[in-house]
């Protein structure tokens, strides 16, 4: 009995992440040349993407507080109305004051599934019901499955383009894809409505706040938000900007371009987990995203198209296998009443120092520094894997040689 309670919740729970990611897919490319449609800058794009994740940030901060004494379930049916009103406002409204209201107090995901008030619920479910033993994997089957329905949304970006090449506006289908993302996110809701809700608790039995793994939590957050500050450079939104203007790509071109990154990505999930088994989650981290960053700074300078396409490609293979590996190794290396406290102190420096850097990537873009951002995104990057190895190389998790 206990093995079918633990397979059903996950598979609504990936149904949900694949529905979710799928939306965010598309909205990423789209919301560049959506605002740009409606006569907005570059700086002014940047600026969207800043109010986005600092509005996720204050959401995650939110929830983290609600997470510890309430029904995962209700939050996560919460997030998905949110999603559902989302997308029916964003179509709806032209002025360039009350879209960075939506951006801010909605779901827009100008980095298509990393930052999101999704992720530390999601994470929740996934740590109550995967075992120590298979955790590891787990987290990578949830980014896996993810990441390819992320792709998946990257392919559908190359929508409007069909319905305009069938006589509709640009601008009309691109509102229509925002309708979709609506729908999408009531789907997502069904499928959240069966998880389990959490077991009725005692007061003594809620998570306690950070006790004897503090130091190692807030050194790890500050380190996470420094590579979240960096990846906020060139979050998928403004790398399709940064495509868009500086090689004239089309919808479809763009669409087809992040669903192989998104491919790619996803299937270094579960390669991320077999090579943590044999050197560890922190060598498995720091050893992937160092040549991810080369890659991403030589994509800056290439002078073509093909070659900038095989850097970001080599990028998108290696860059995310940090990602069921971070988690992982978070969750294992803190106590197991301090999880819950422990993925919040991470998530929040994480969202907040990831929303900081959208704007100075757009205003770098307006004065046409284009490459700026790539080039900073990279450096800092590696800095944090430095940063990373440093610290950590000799704290393993149990059961970690």
């Amino acid at each position: 009995m206990k093995e079918v309670r633990s397979i059903q919740p996950m598979t609504w729970l990936f149904a949900a992440r694949s529905l979710r990611d799928f939306g965010d897919g598309f909205v990423a490319i789209l919301l560049p040349v959506y605002l740009l449609a409606l006569g907005f800058s570059p700086l002014q794009v940047g600026v969207v993407a800043t109010a986005s994740l600092f509005g996720s940030a204050l959401l995650t901060i939110i929830i983290g507080f609600l997470g510890a004494h309430h029904d995962l379930r209700r939050l996560l049916l919460a997030a998905a109305g949110l999603m559902v009103a989302t997308g029916i406002a964003v179509p709806m409204i032209t002025d360039y004051g009350l879209l960075l209201v939506v951006a801010f107090a909605g779901t827009i995901n100008p980095s298509a599934g990393s930052v999101s008030i999704f992720v530390p619920l999601e994470h929740a479910v996934v740590a109550r019901e995967a075992t120590s033993a298979d955790r590891t994997m787990m987290f990578a089957r949830y980014s896996l499955v993810g990441a390819l329905a992320s792709a998946g949304g990257g392919l559908a970006a190359a929508l409007p383009d069909v319905m305009t090449r069938l006589g509709m506006a640009q601008l009309t289908s691109i509102k229509l894809m925002f309708i979709v993302y609506a729908l999408v996110g009531i789907l997502g809701s069904l499928c959240y409505a069966r998880i389990p809700p959490r077991p009725v608790r005692h007061e003594t039995d809620i998570p306690a706040a950070l006790g004897p793994s503090r130091a190692i939590v807030l050194k790890l957050a500050a380190l996470f938000s420094l590579d979240a500050f960096a990846g906020g450079f060139v979050v998928q939104s403004l790398l399709a900007l940064w495509l868009f203007e500086r090689f004239d790509l089309s919808l479809s071109e763009a669409g087809v371009f992040f669903f192989w990154t998104g491919l790619l990505s996803a299937f270094s999930f579960p390669v991320a987990a077999w090579l943590s088994k044999r050197v560890g989650l922190i060598n498995t981290m720091v050893f992937t995203h160092v040549p991810s960053s080369i890659a991403l700074g030589l994509a800056a300078f290439a002078p073509t198209l093909p070659l900038t396409v095989i850097l970001l490609l080599i990028r998108a293979a290696l860059s995310q296998m940090d990602v069921p590996t971070r988690s992982s190794y978070v969750m294992a290396v803190v106590t197991e009443a301090e999880r819950a406290a422990a993925a919040s102190f991470t998530s929040v420096p994480r969202s907040l120092a990831a929303a900081a850097s959208p704007a100075l990537a757009g205003a770098l873009f307006a004065a046409s520094y284009r490459a700026w951002p790539l080039l900073i995104c990279a450096t800092l990057k590696i800095t944090y894997d430095l940063l990373l190895l440093w610290q950590f190389r000799h704290l393993k998790p149990p059961g970690e040689g």
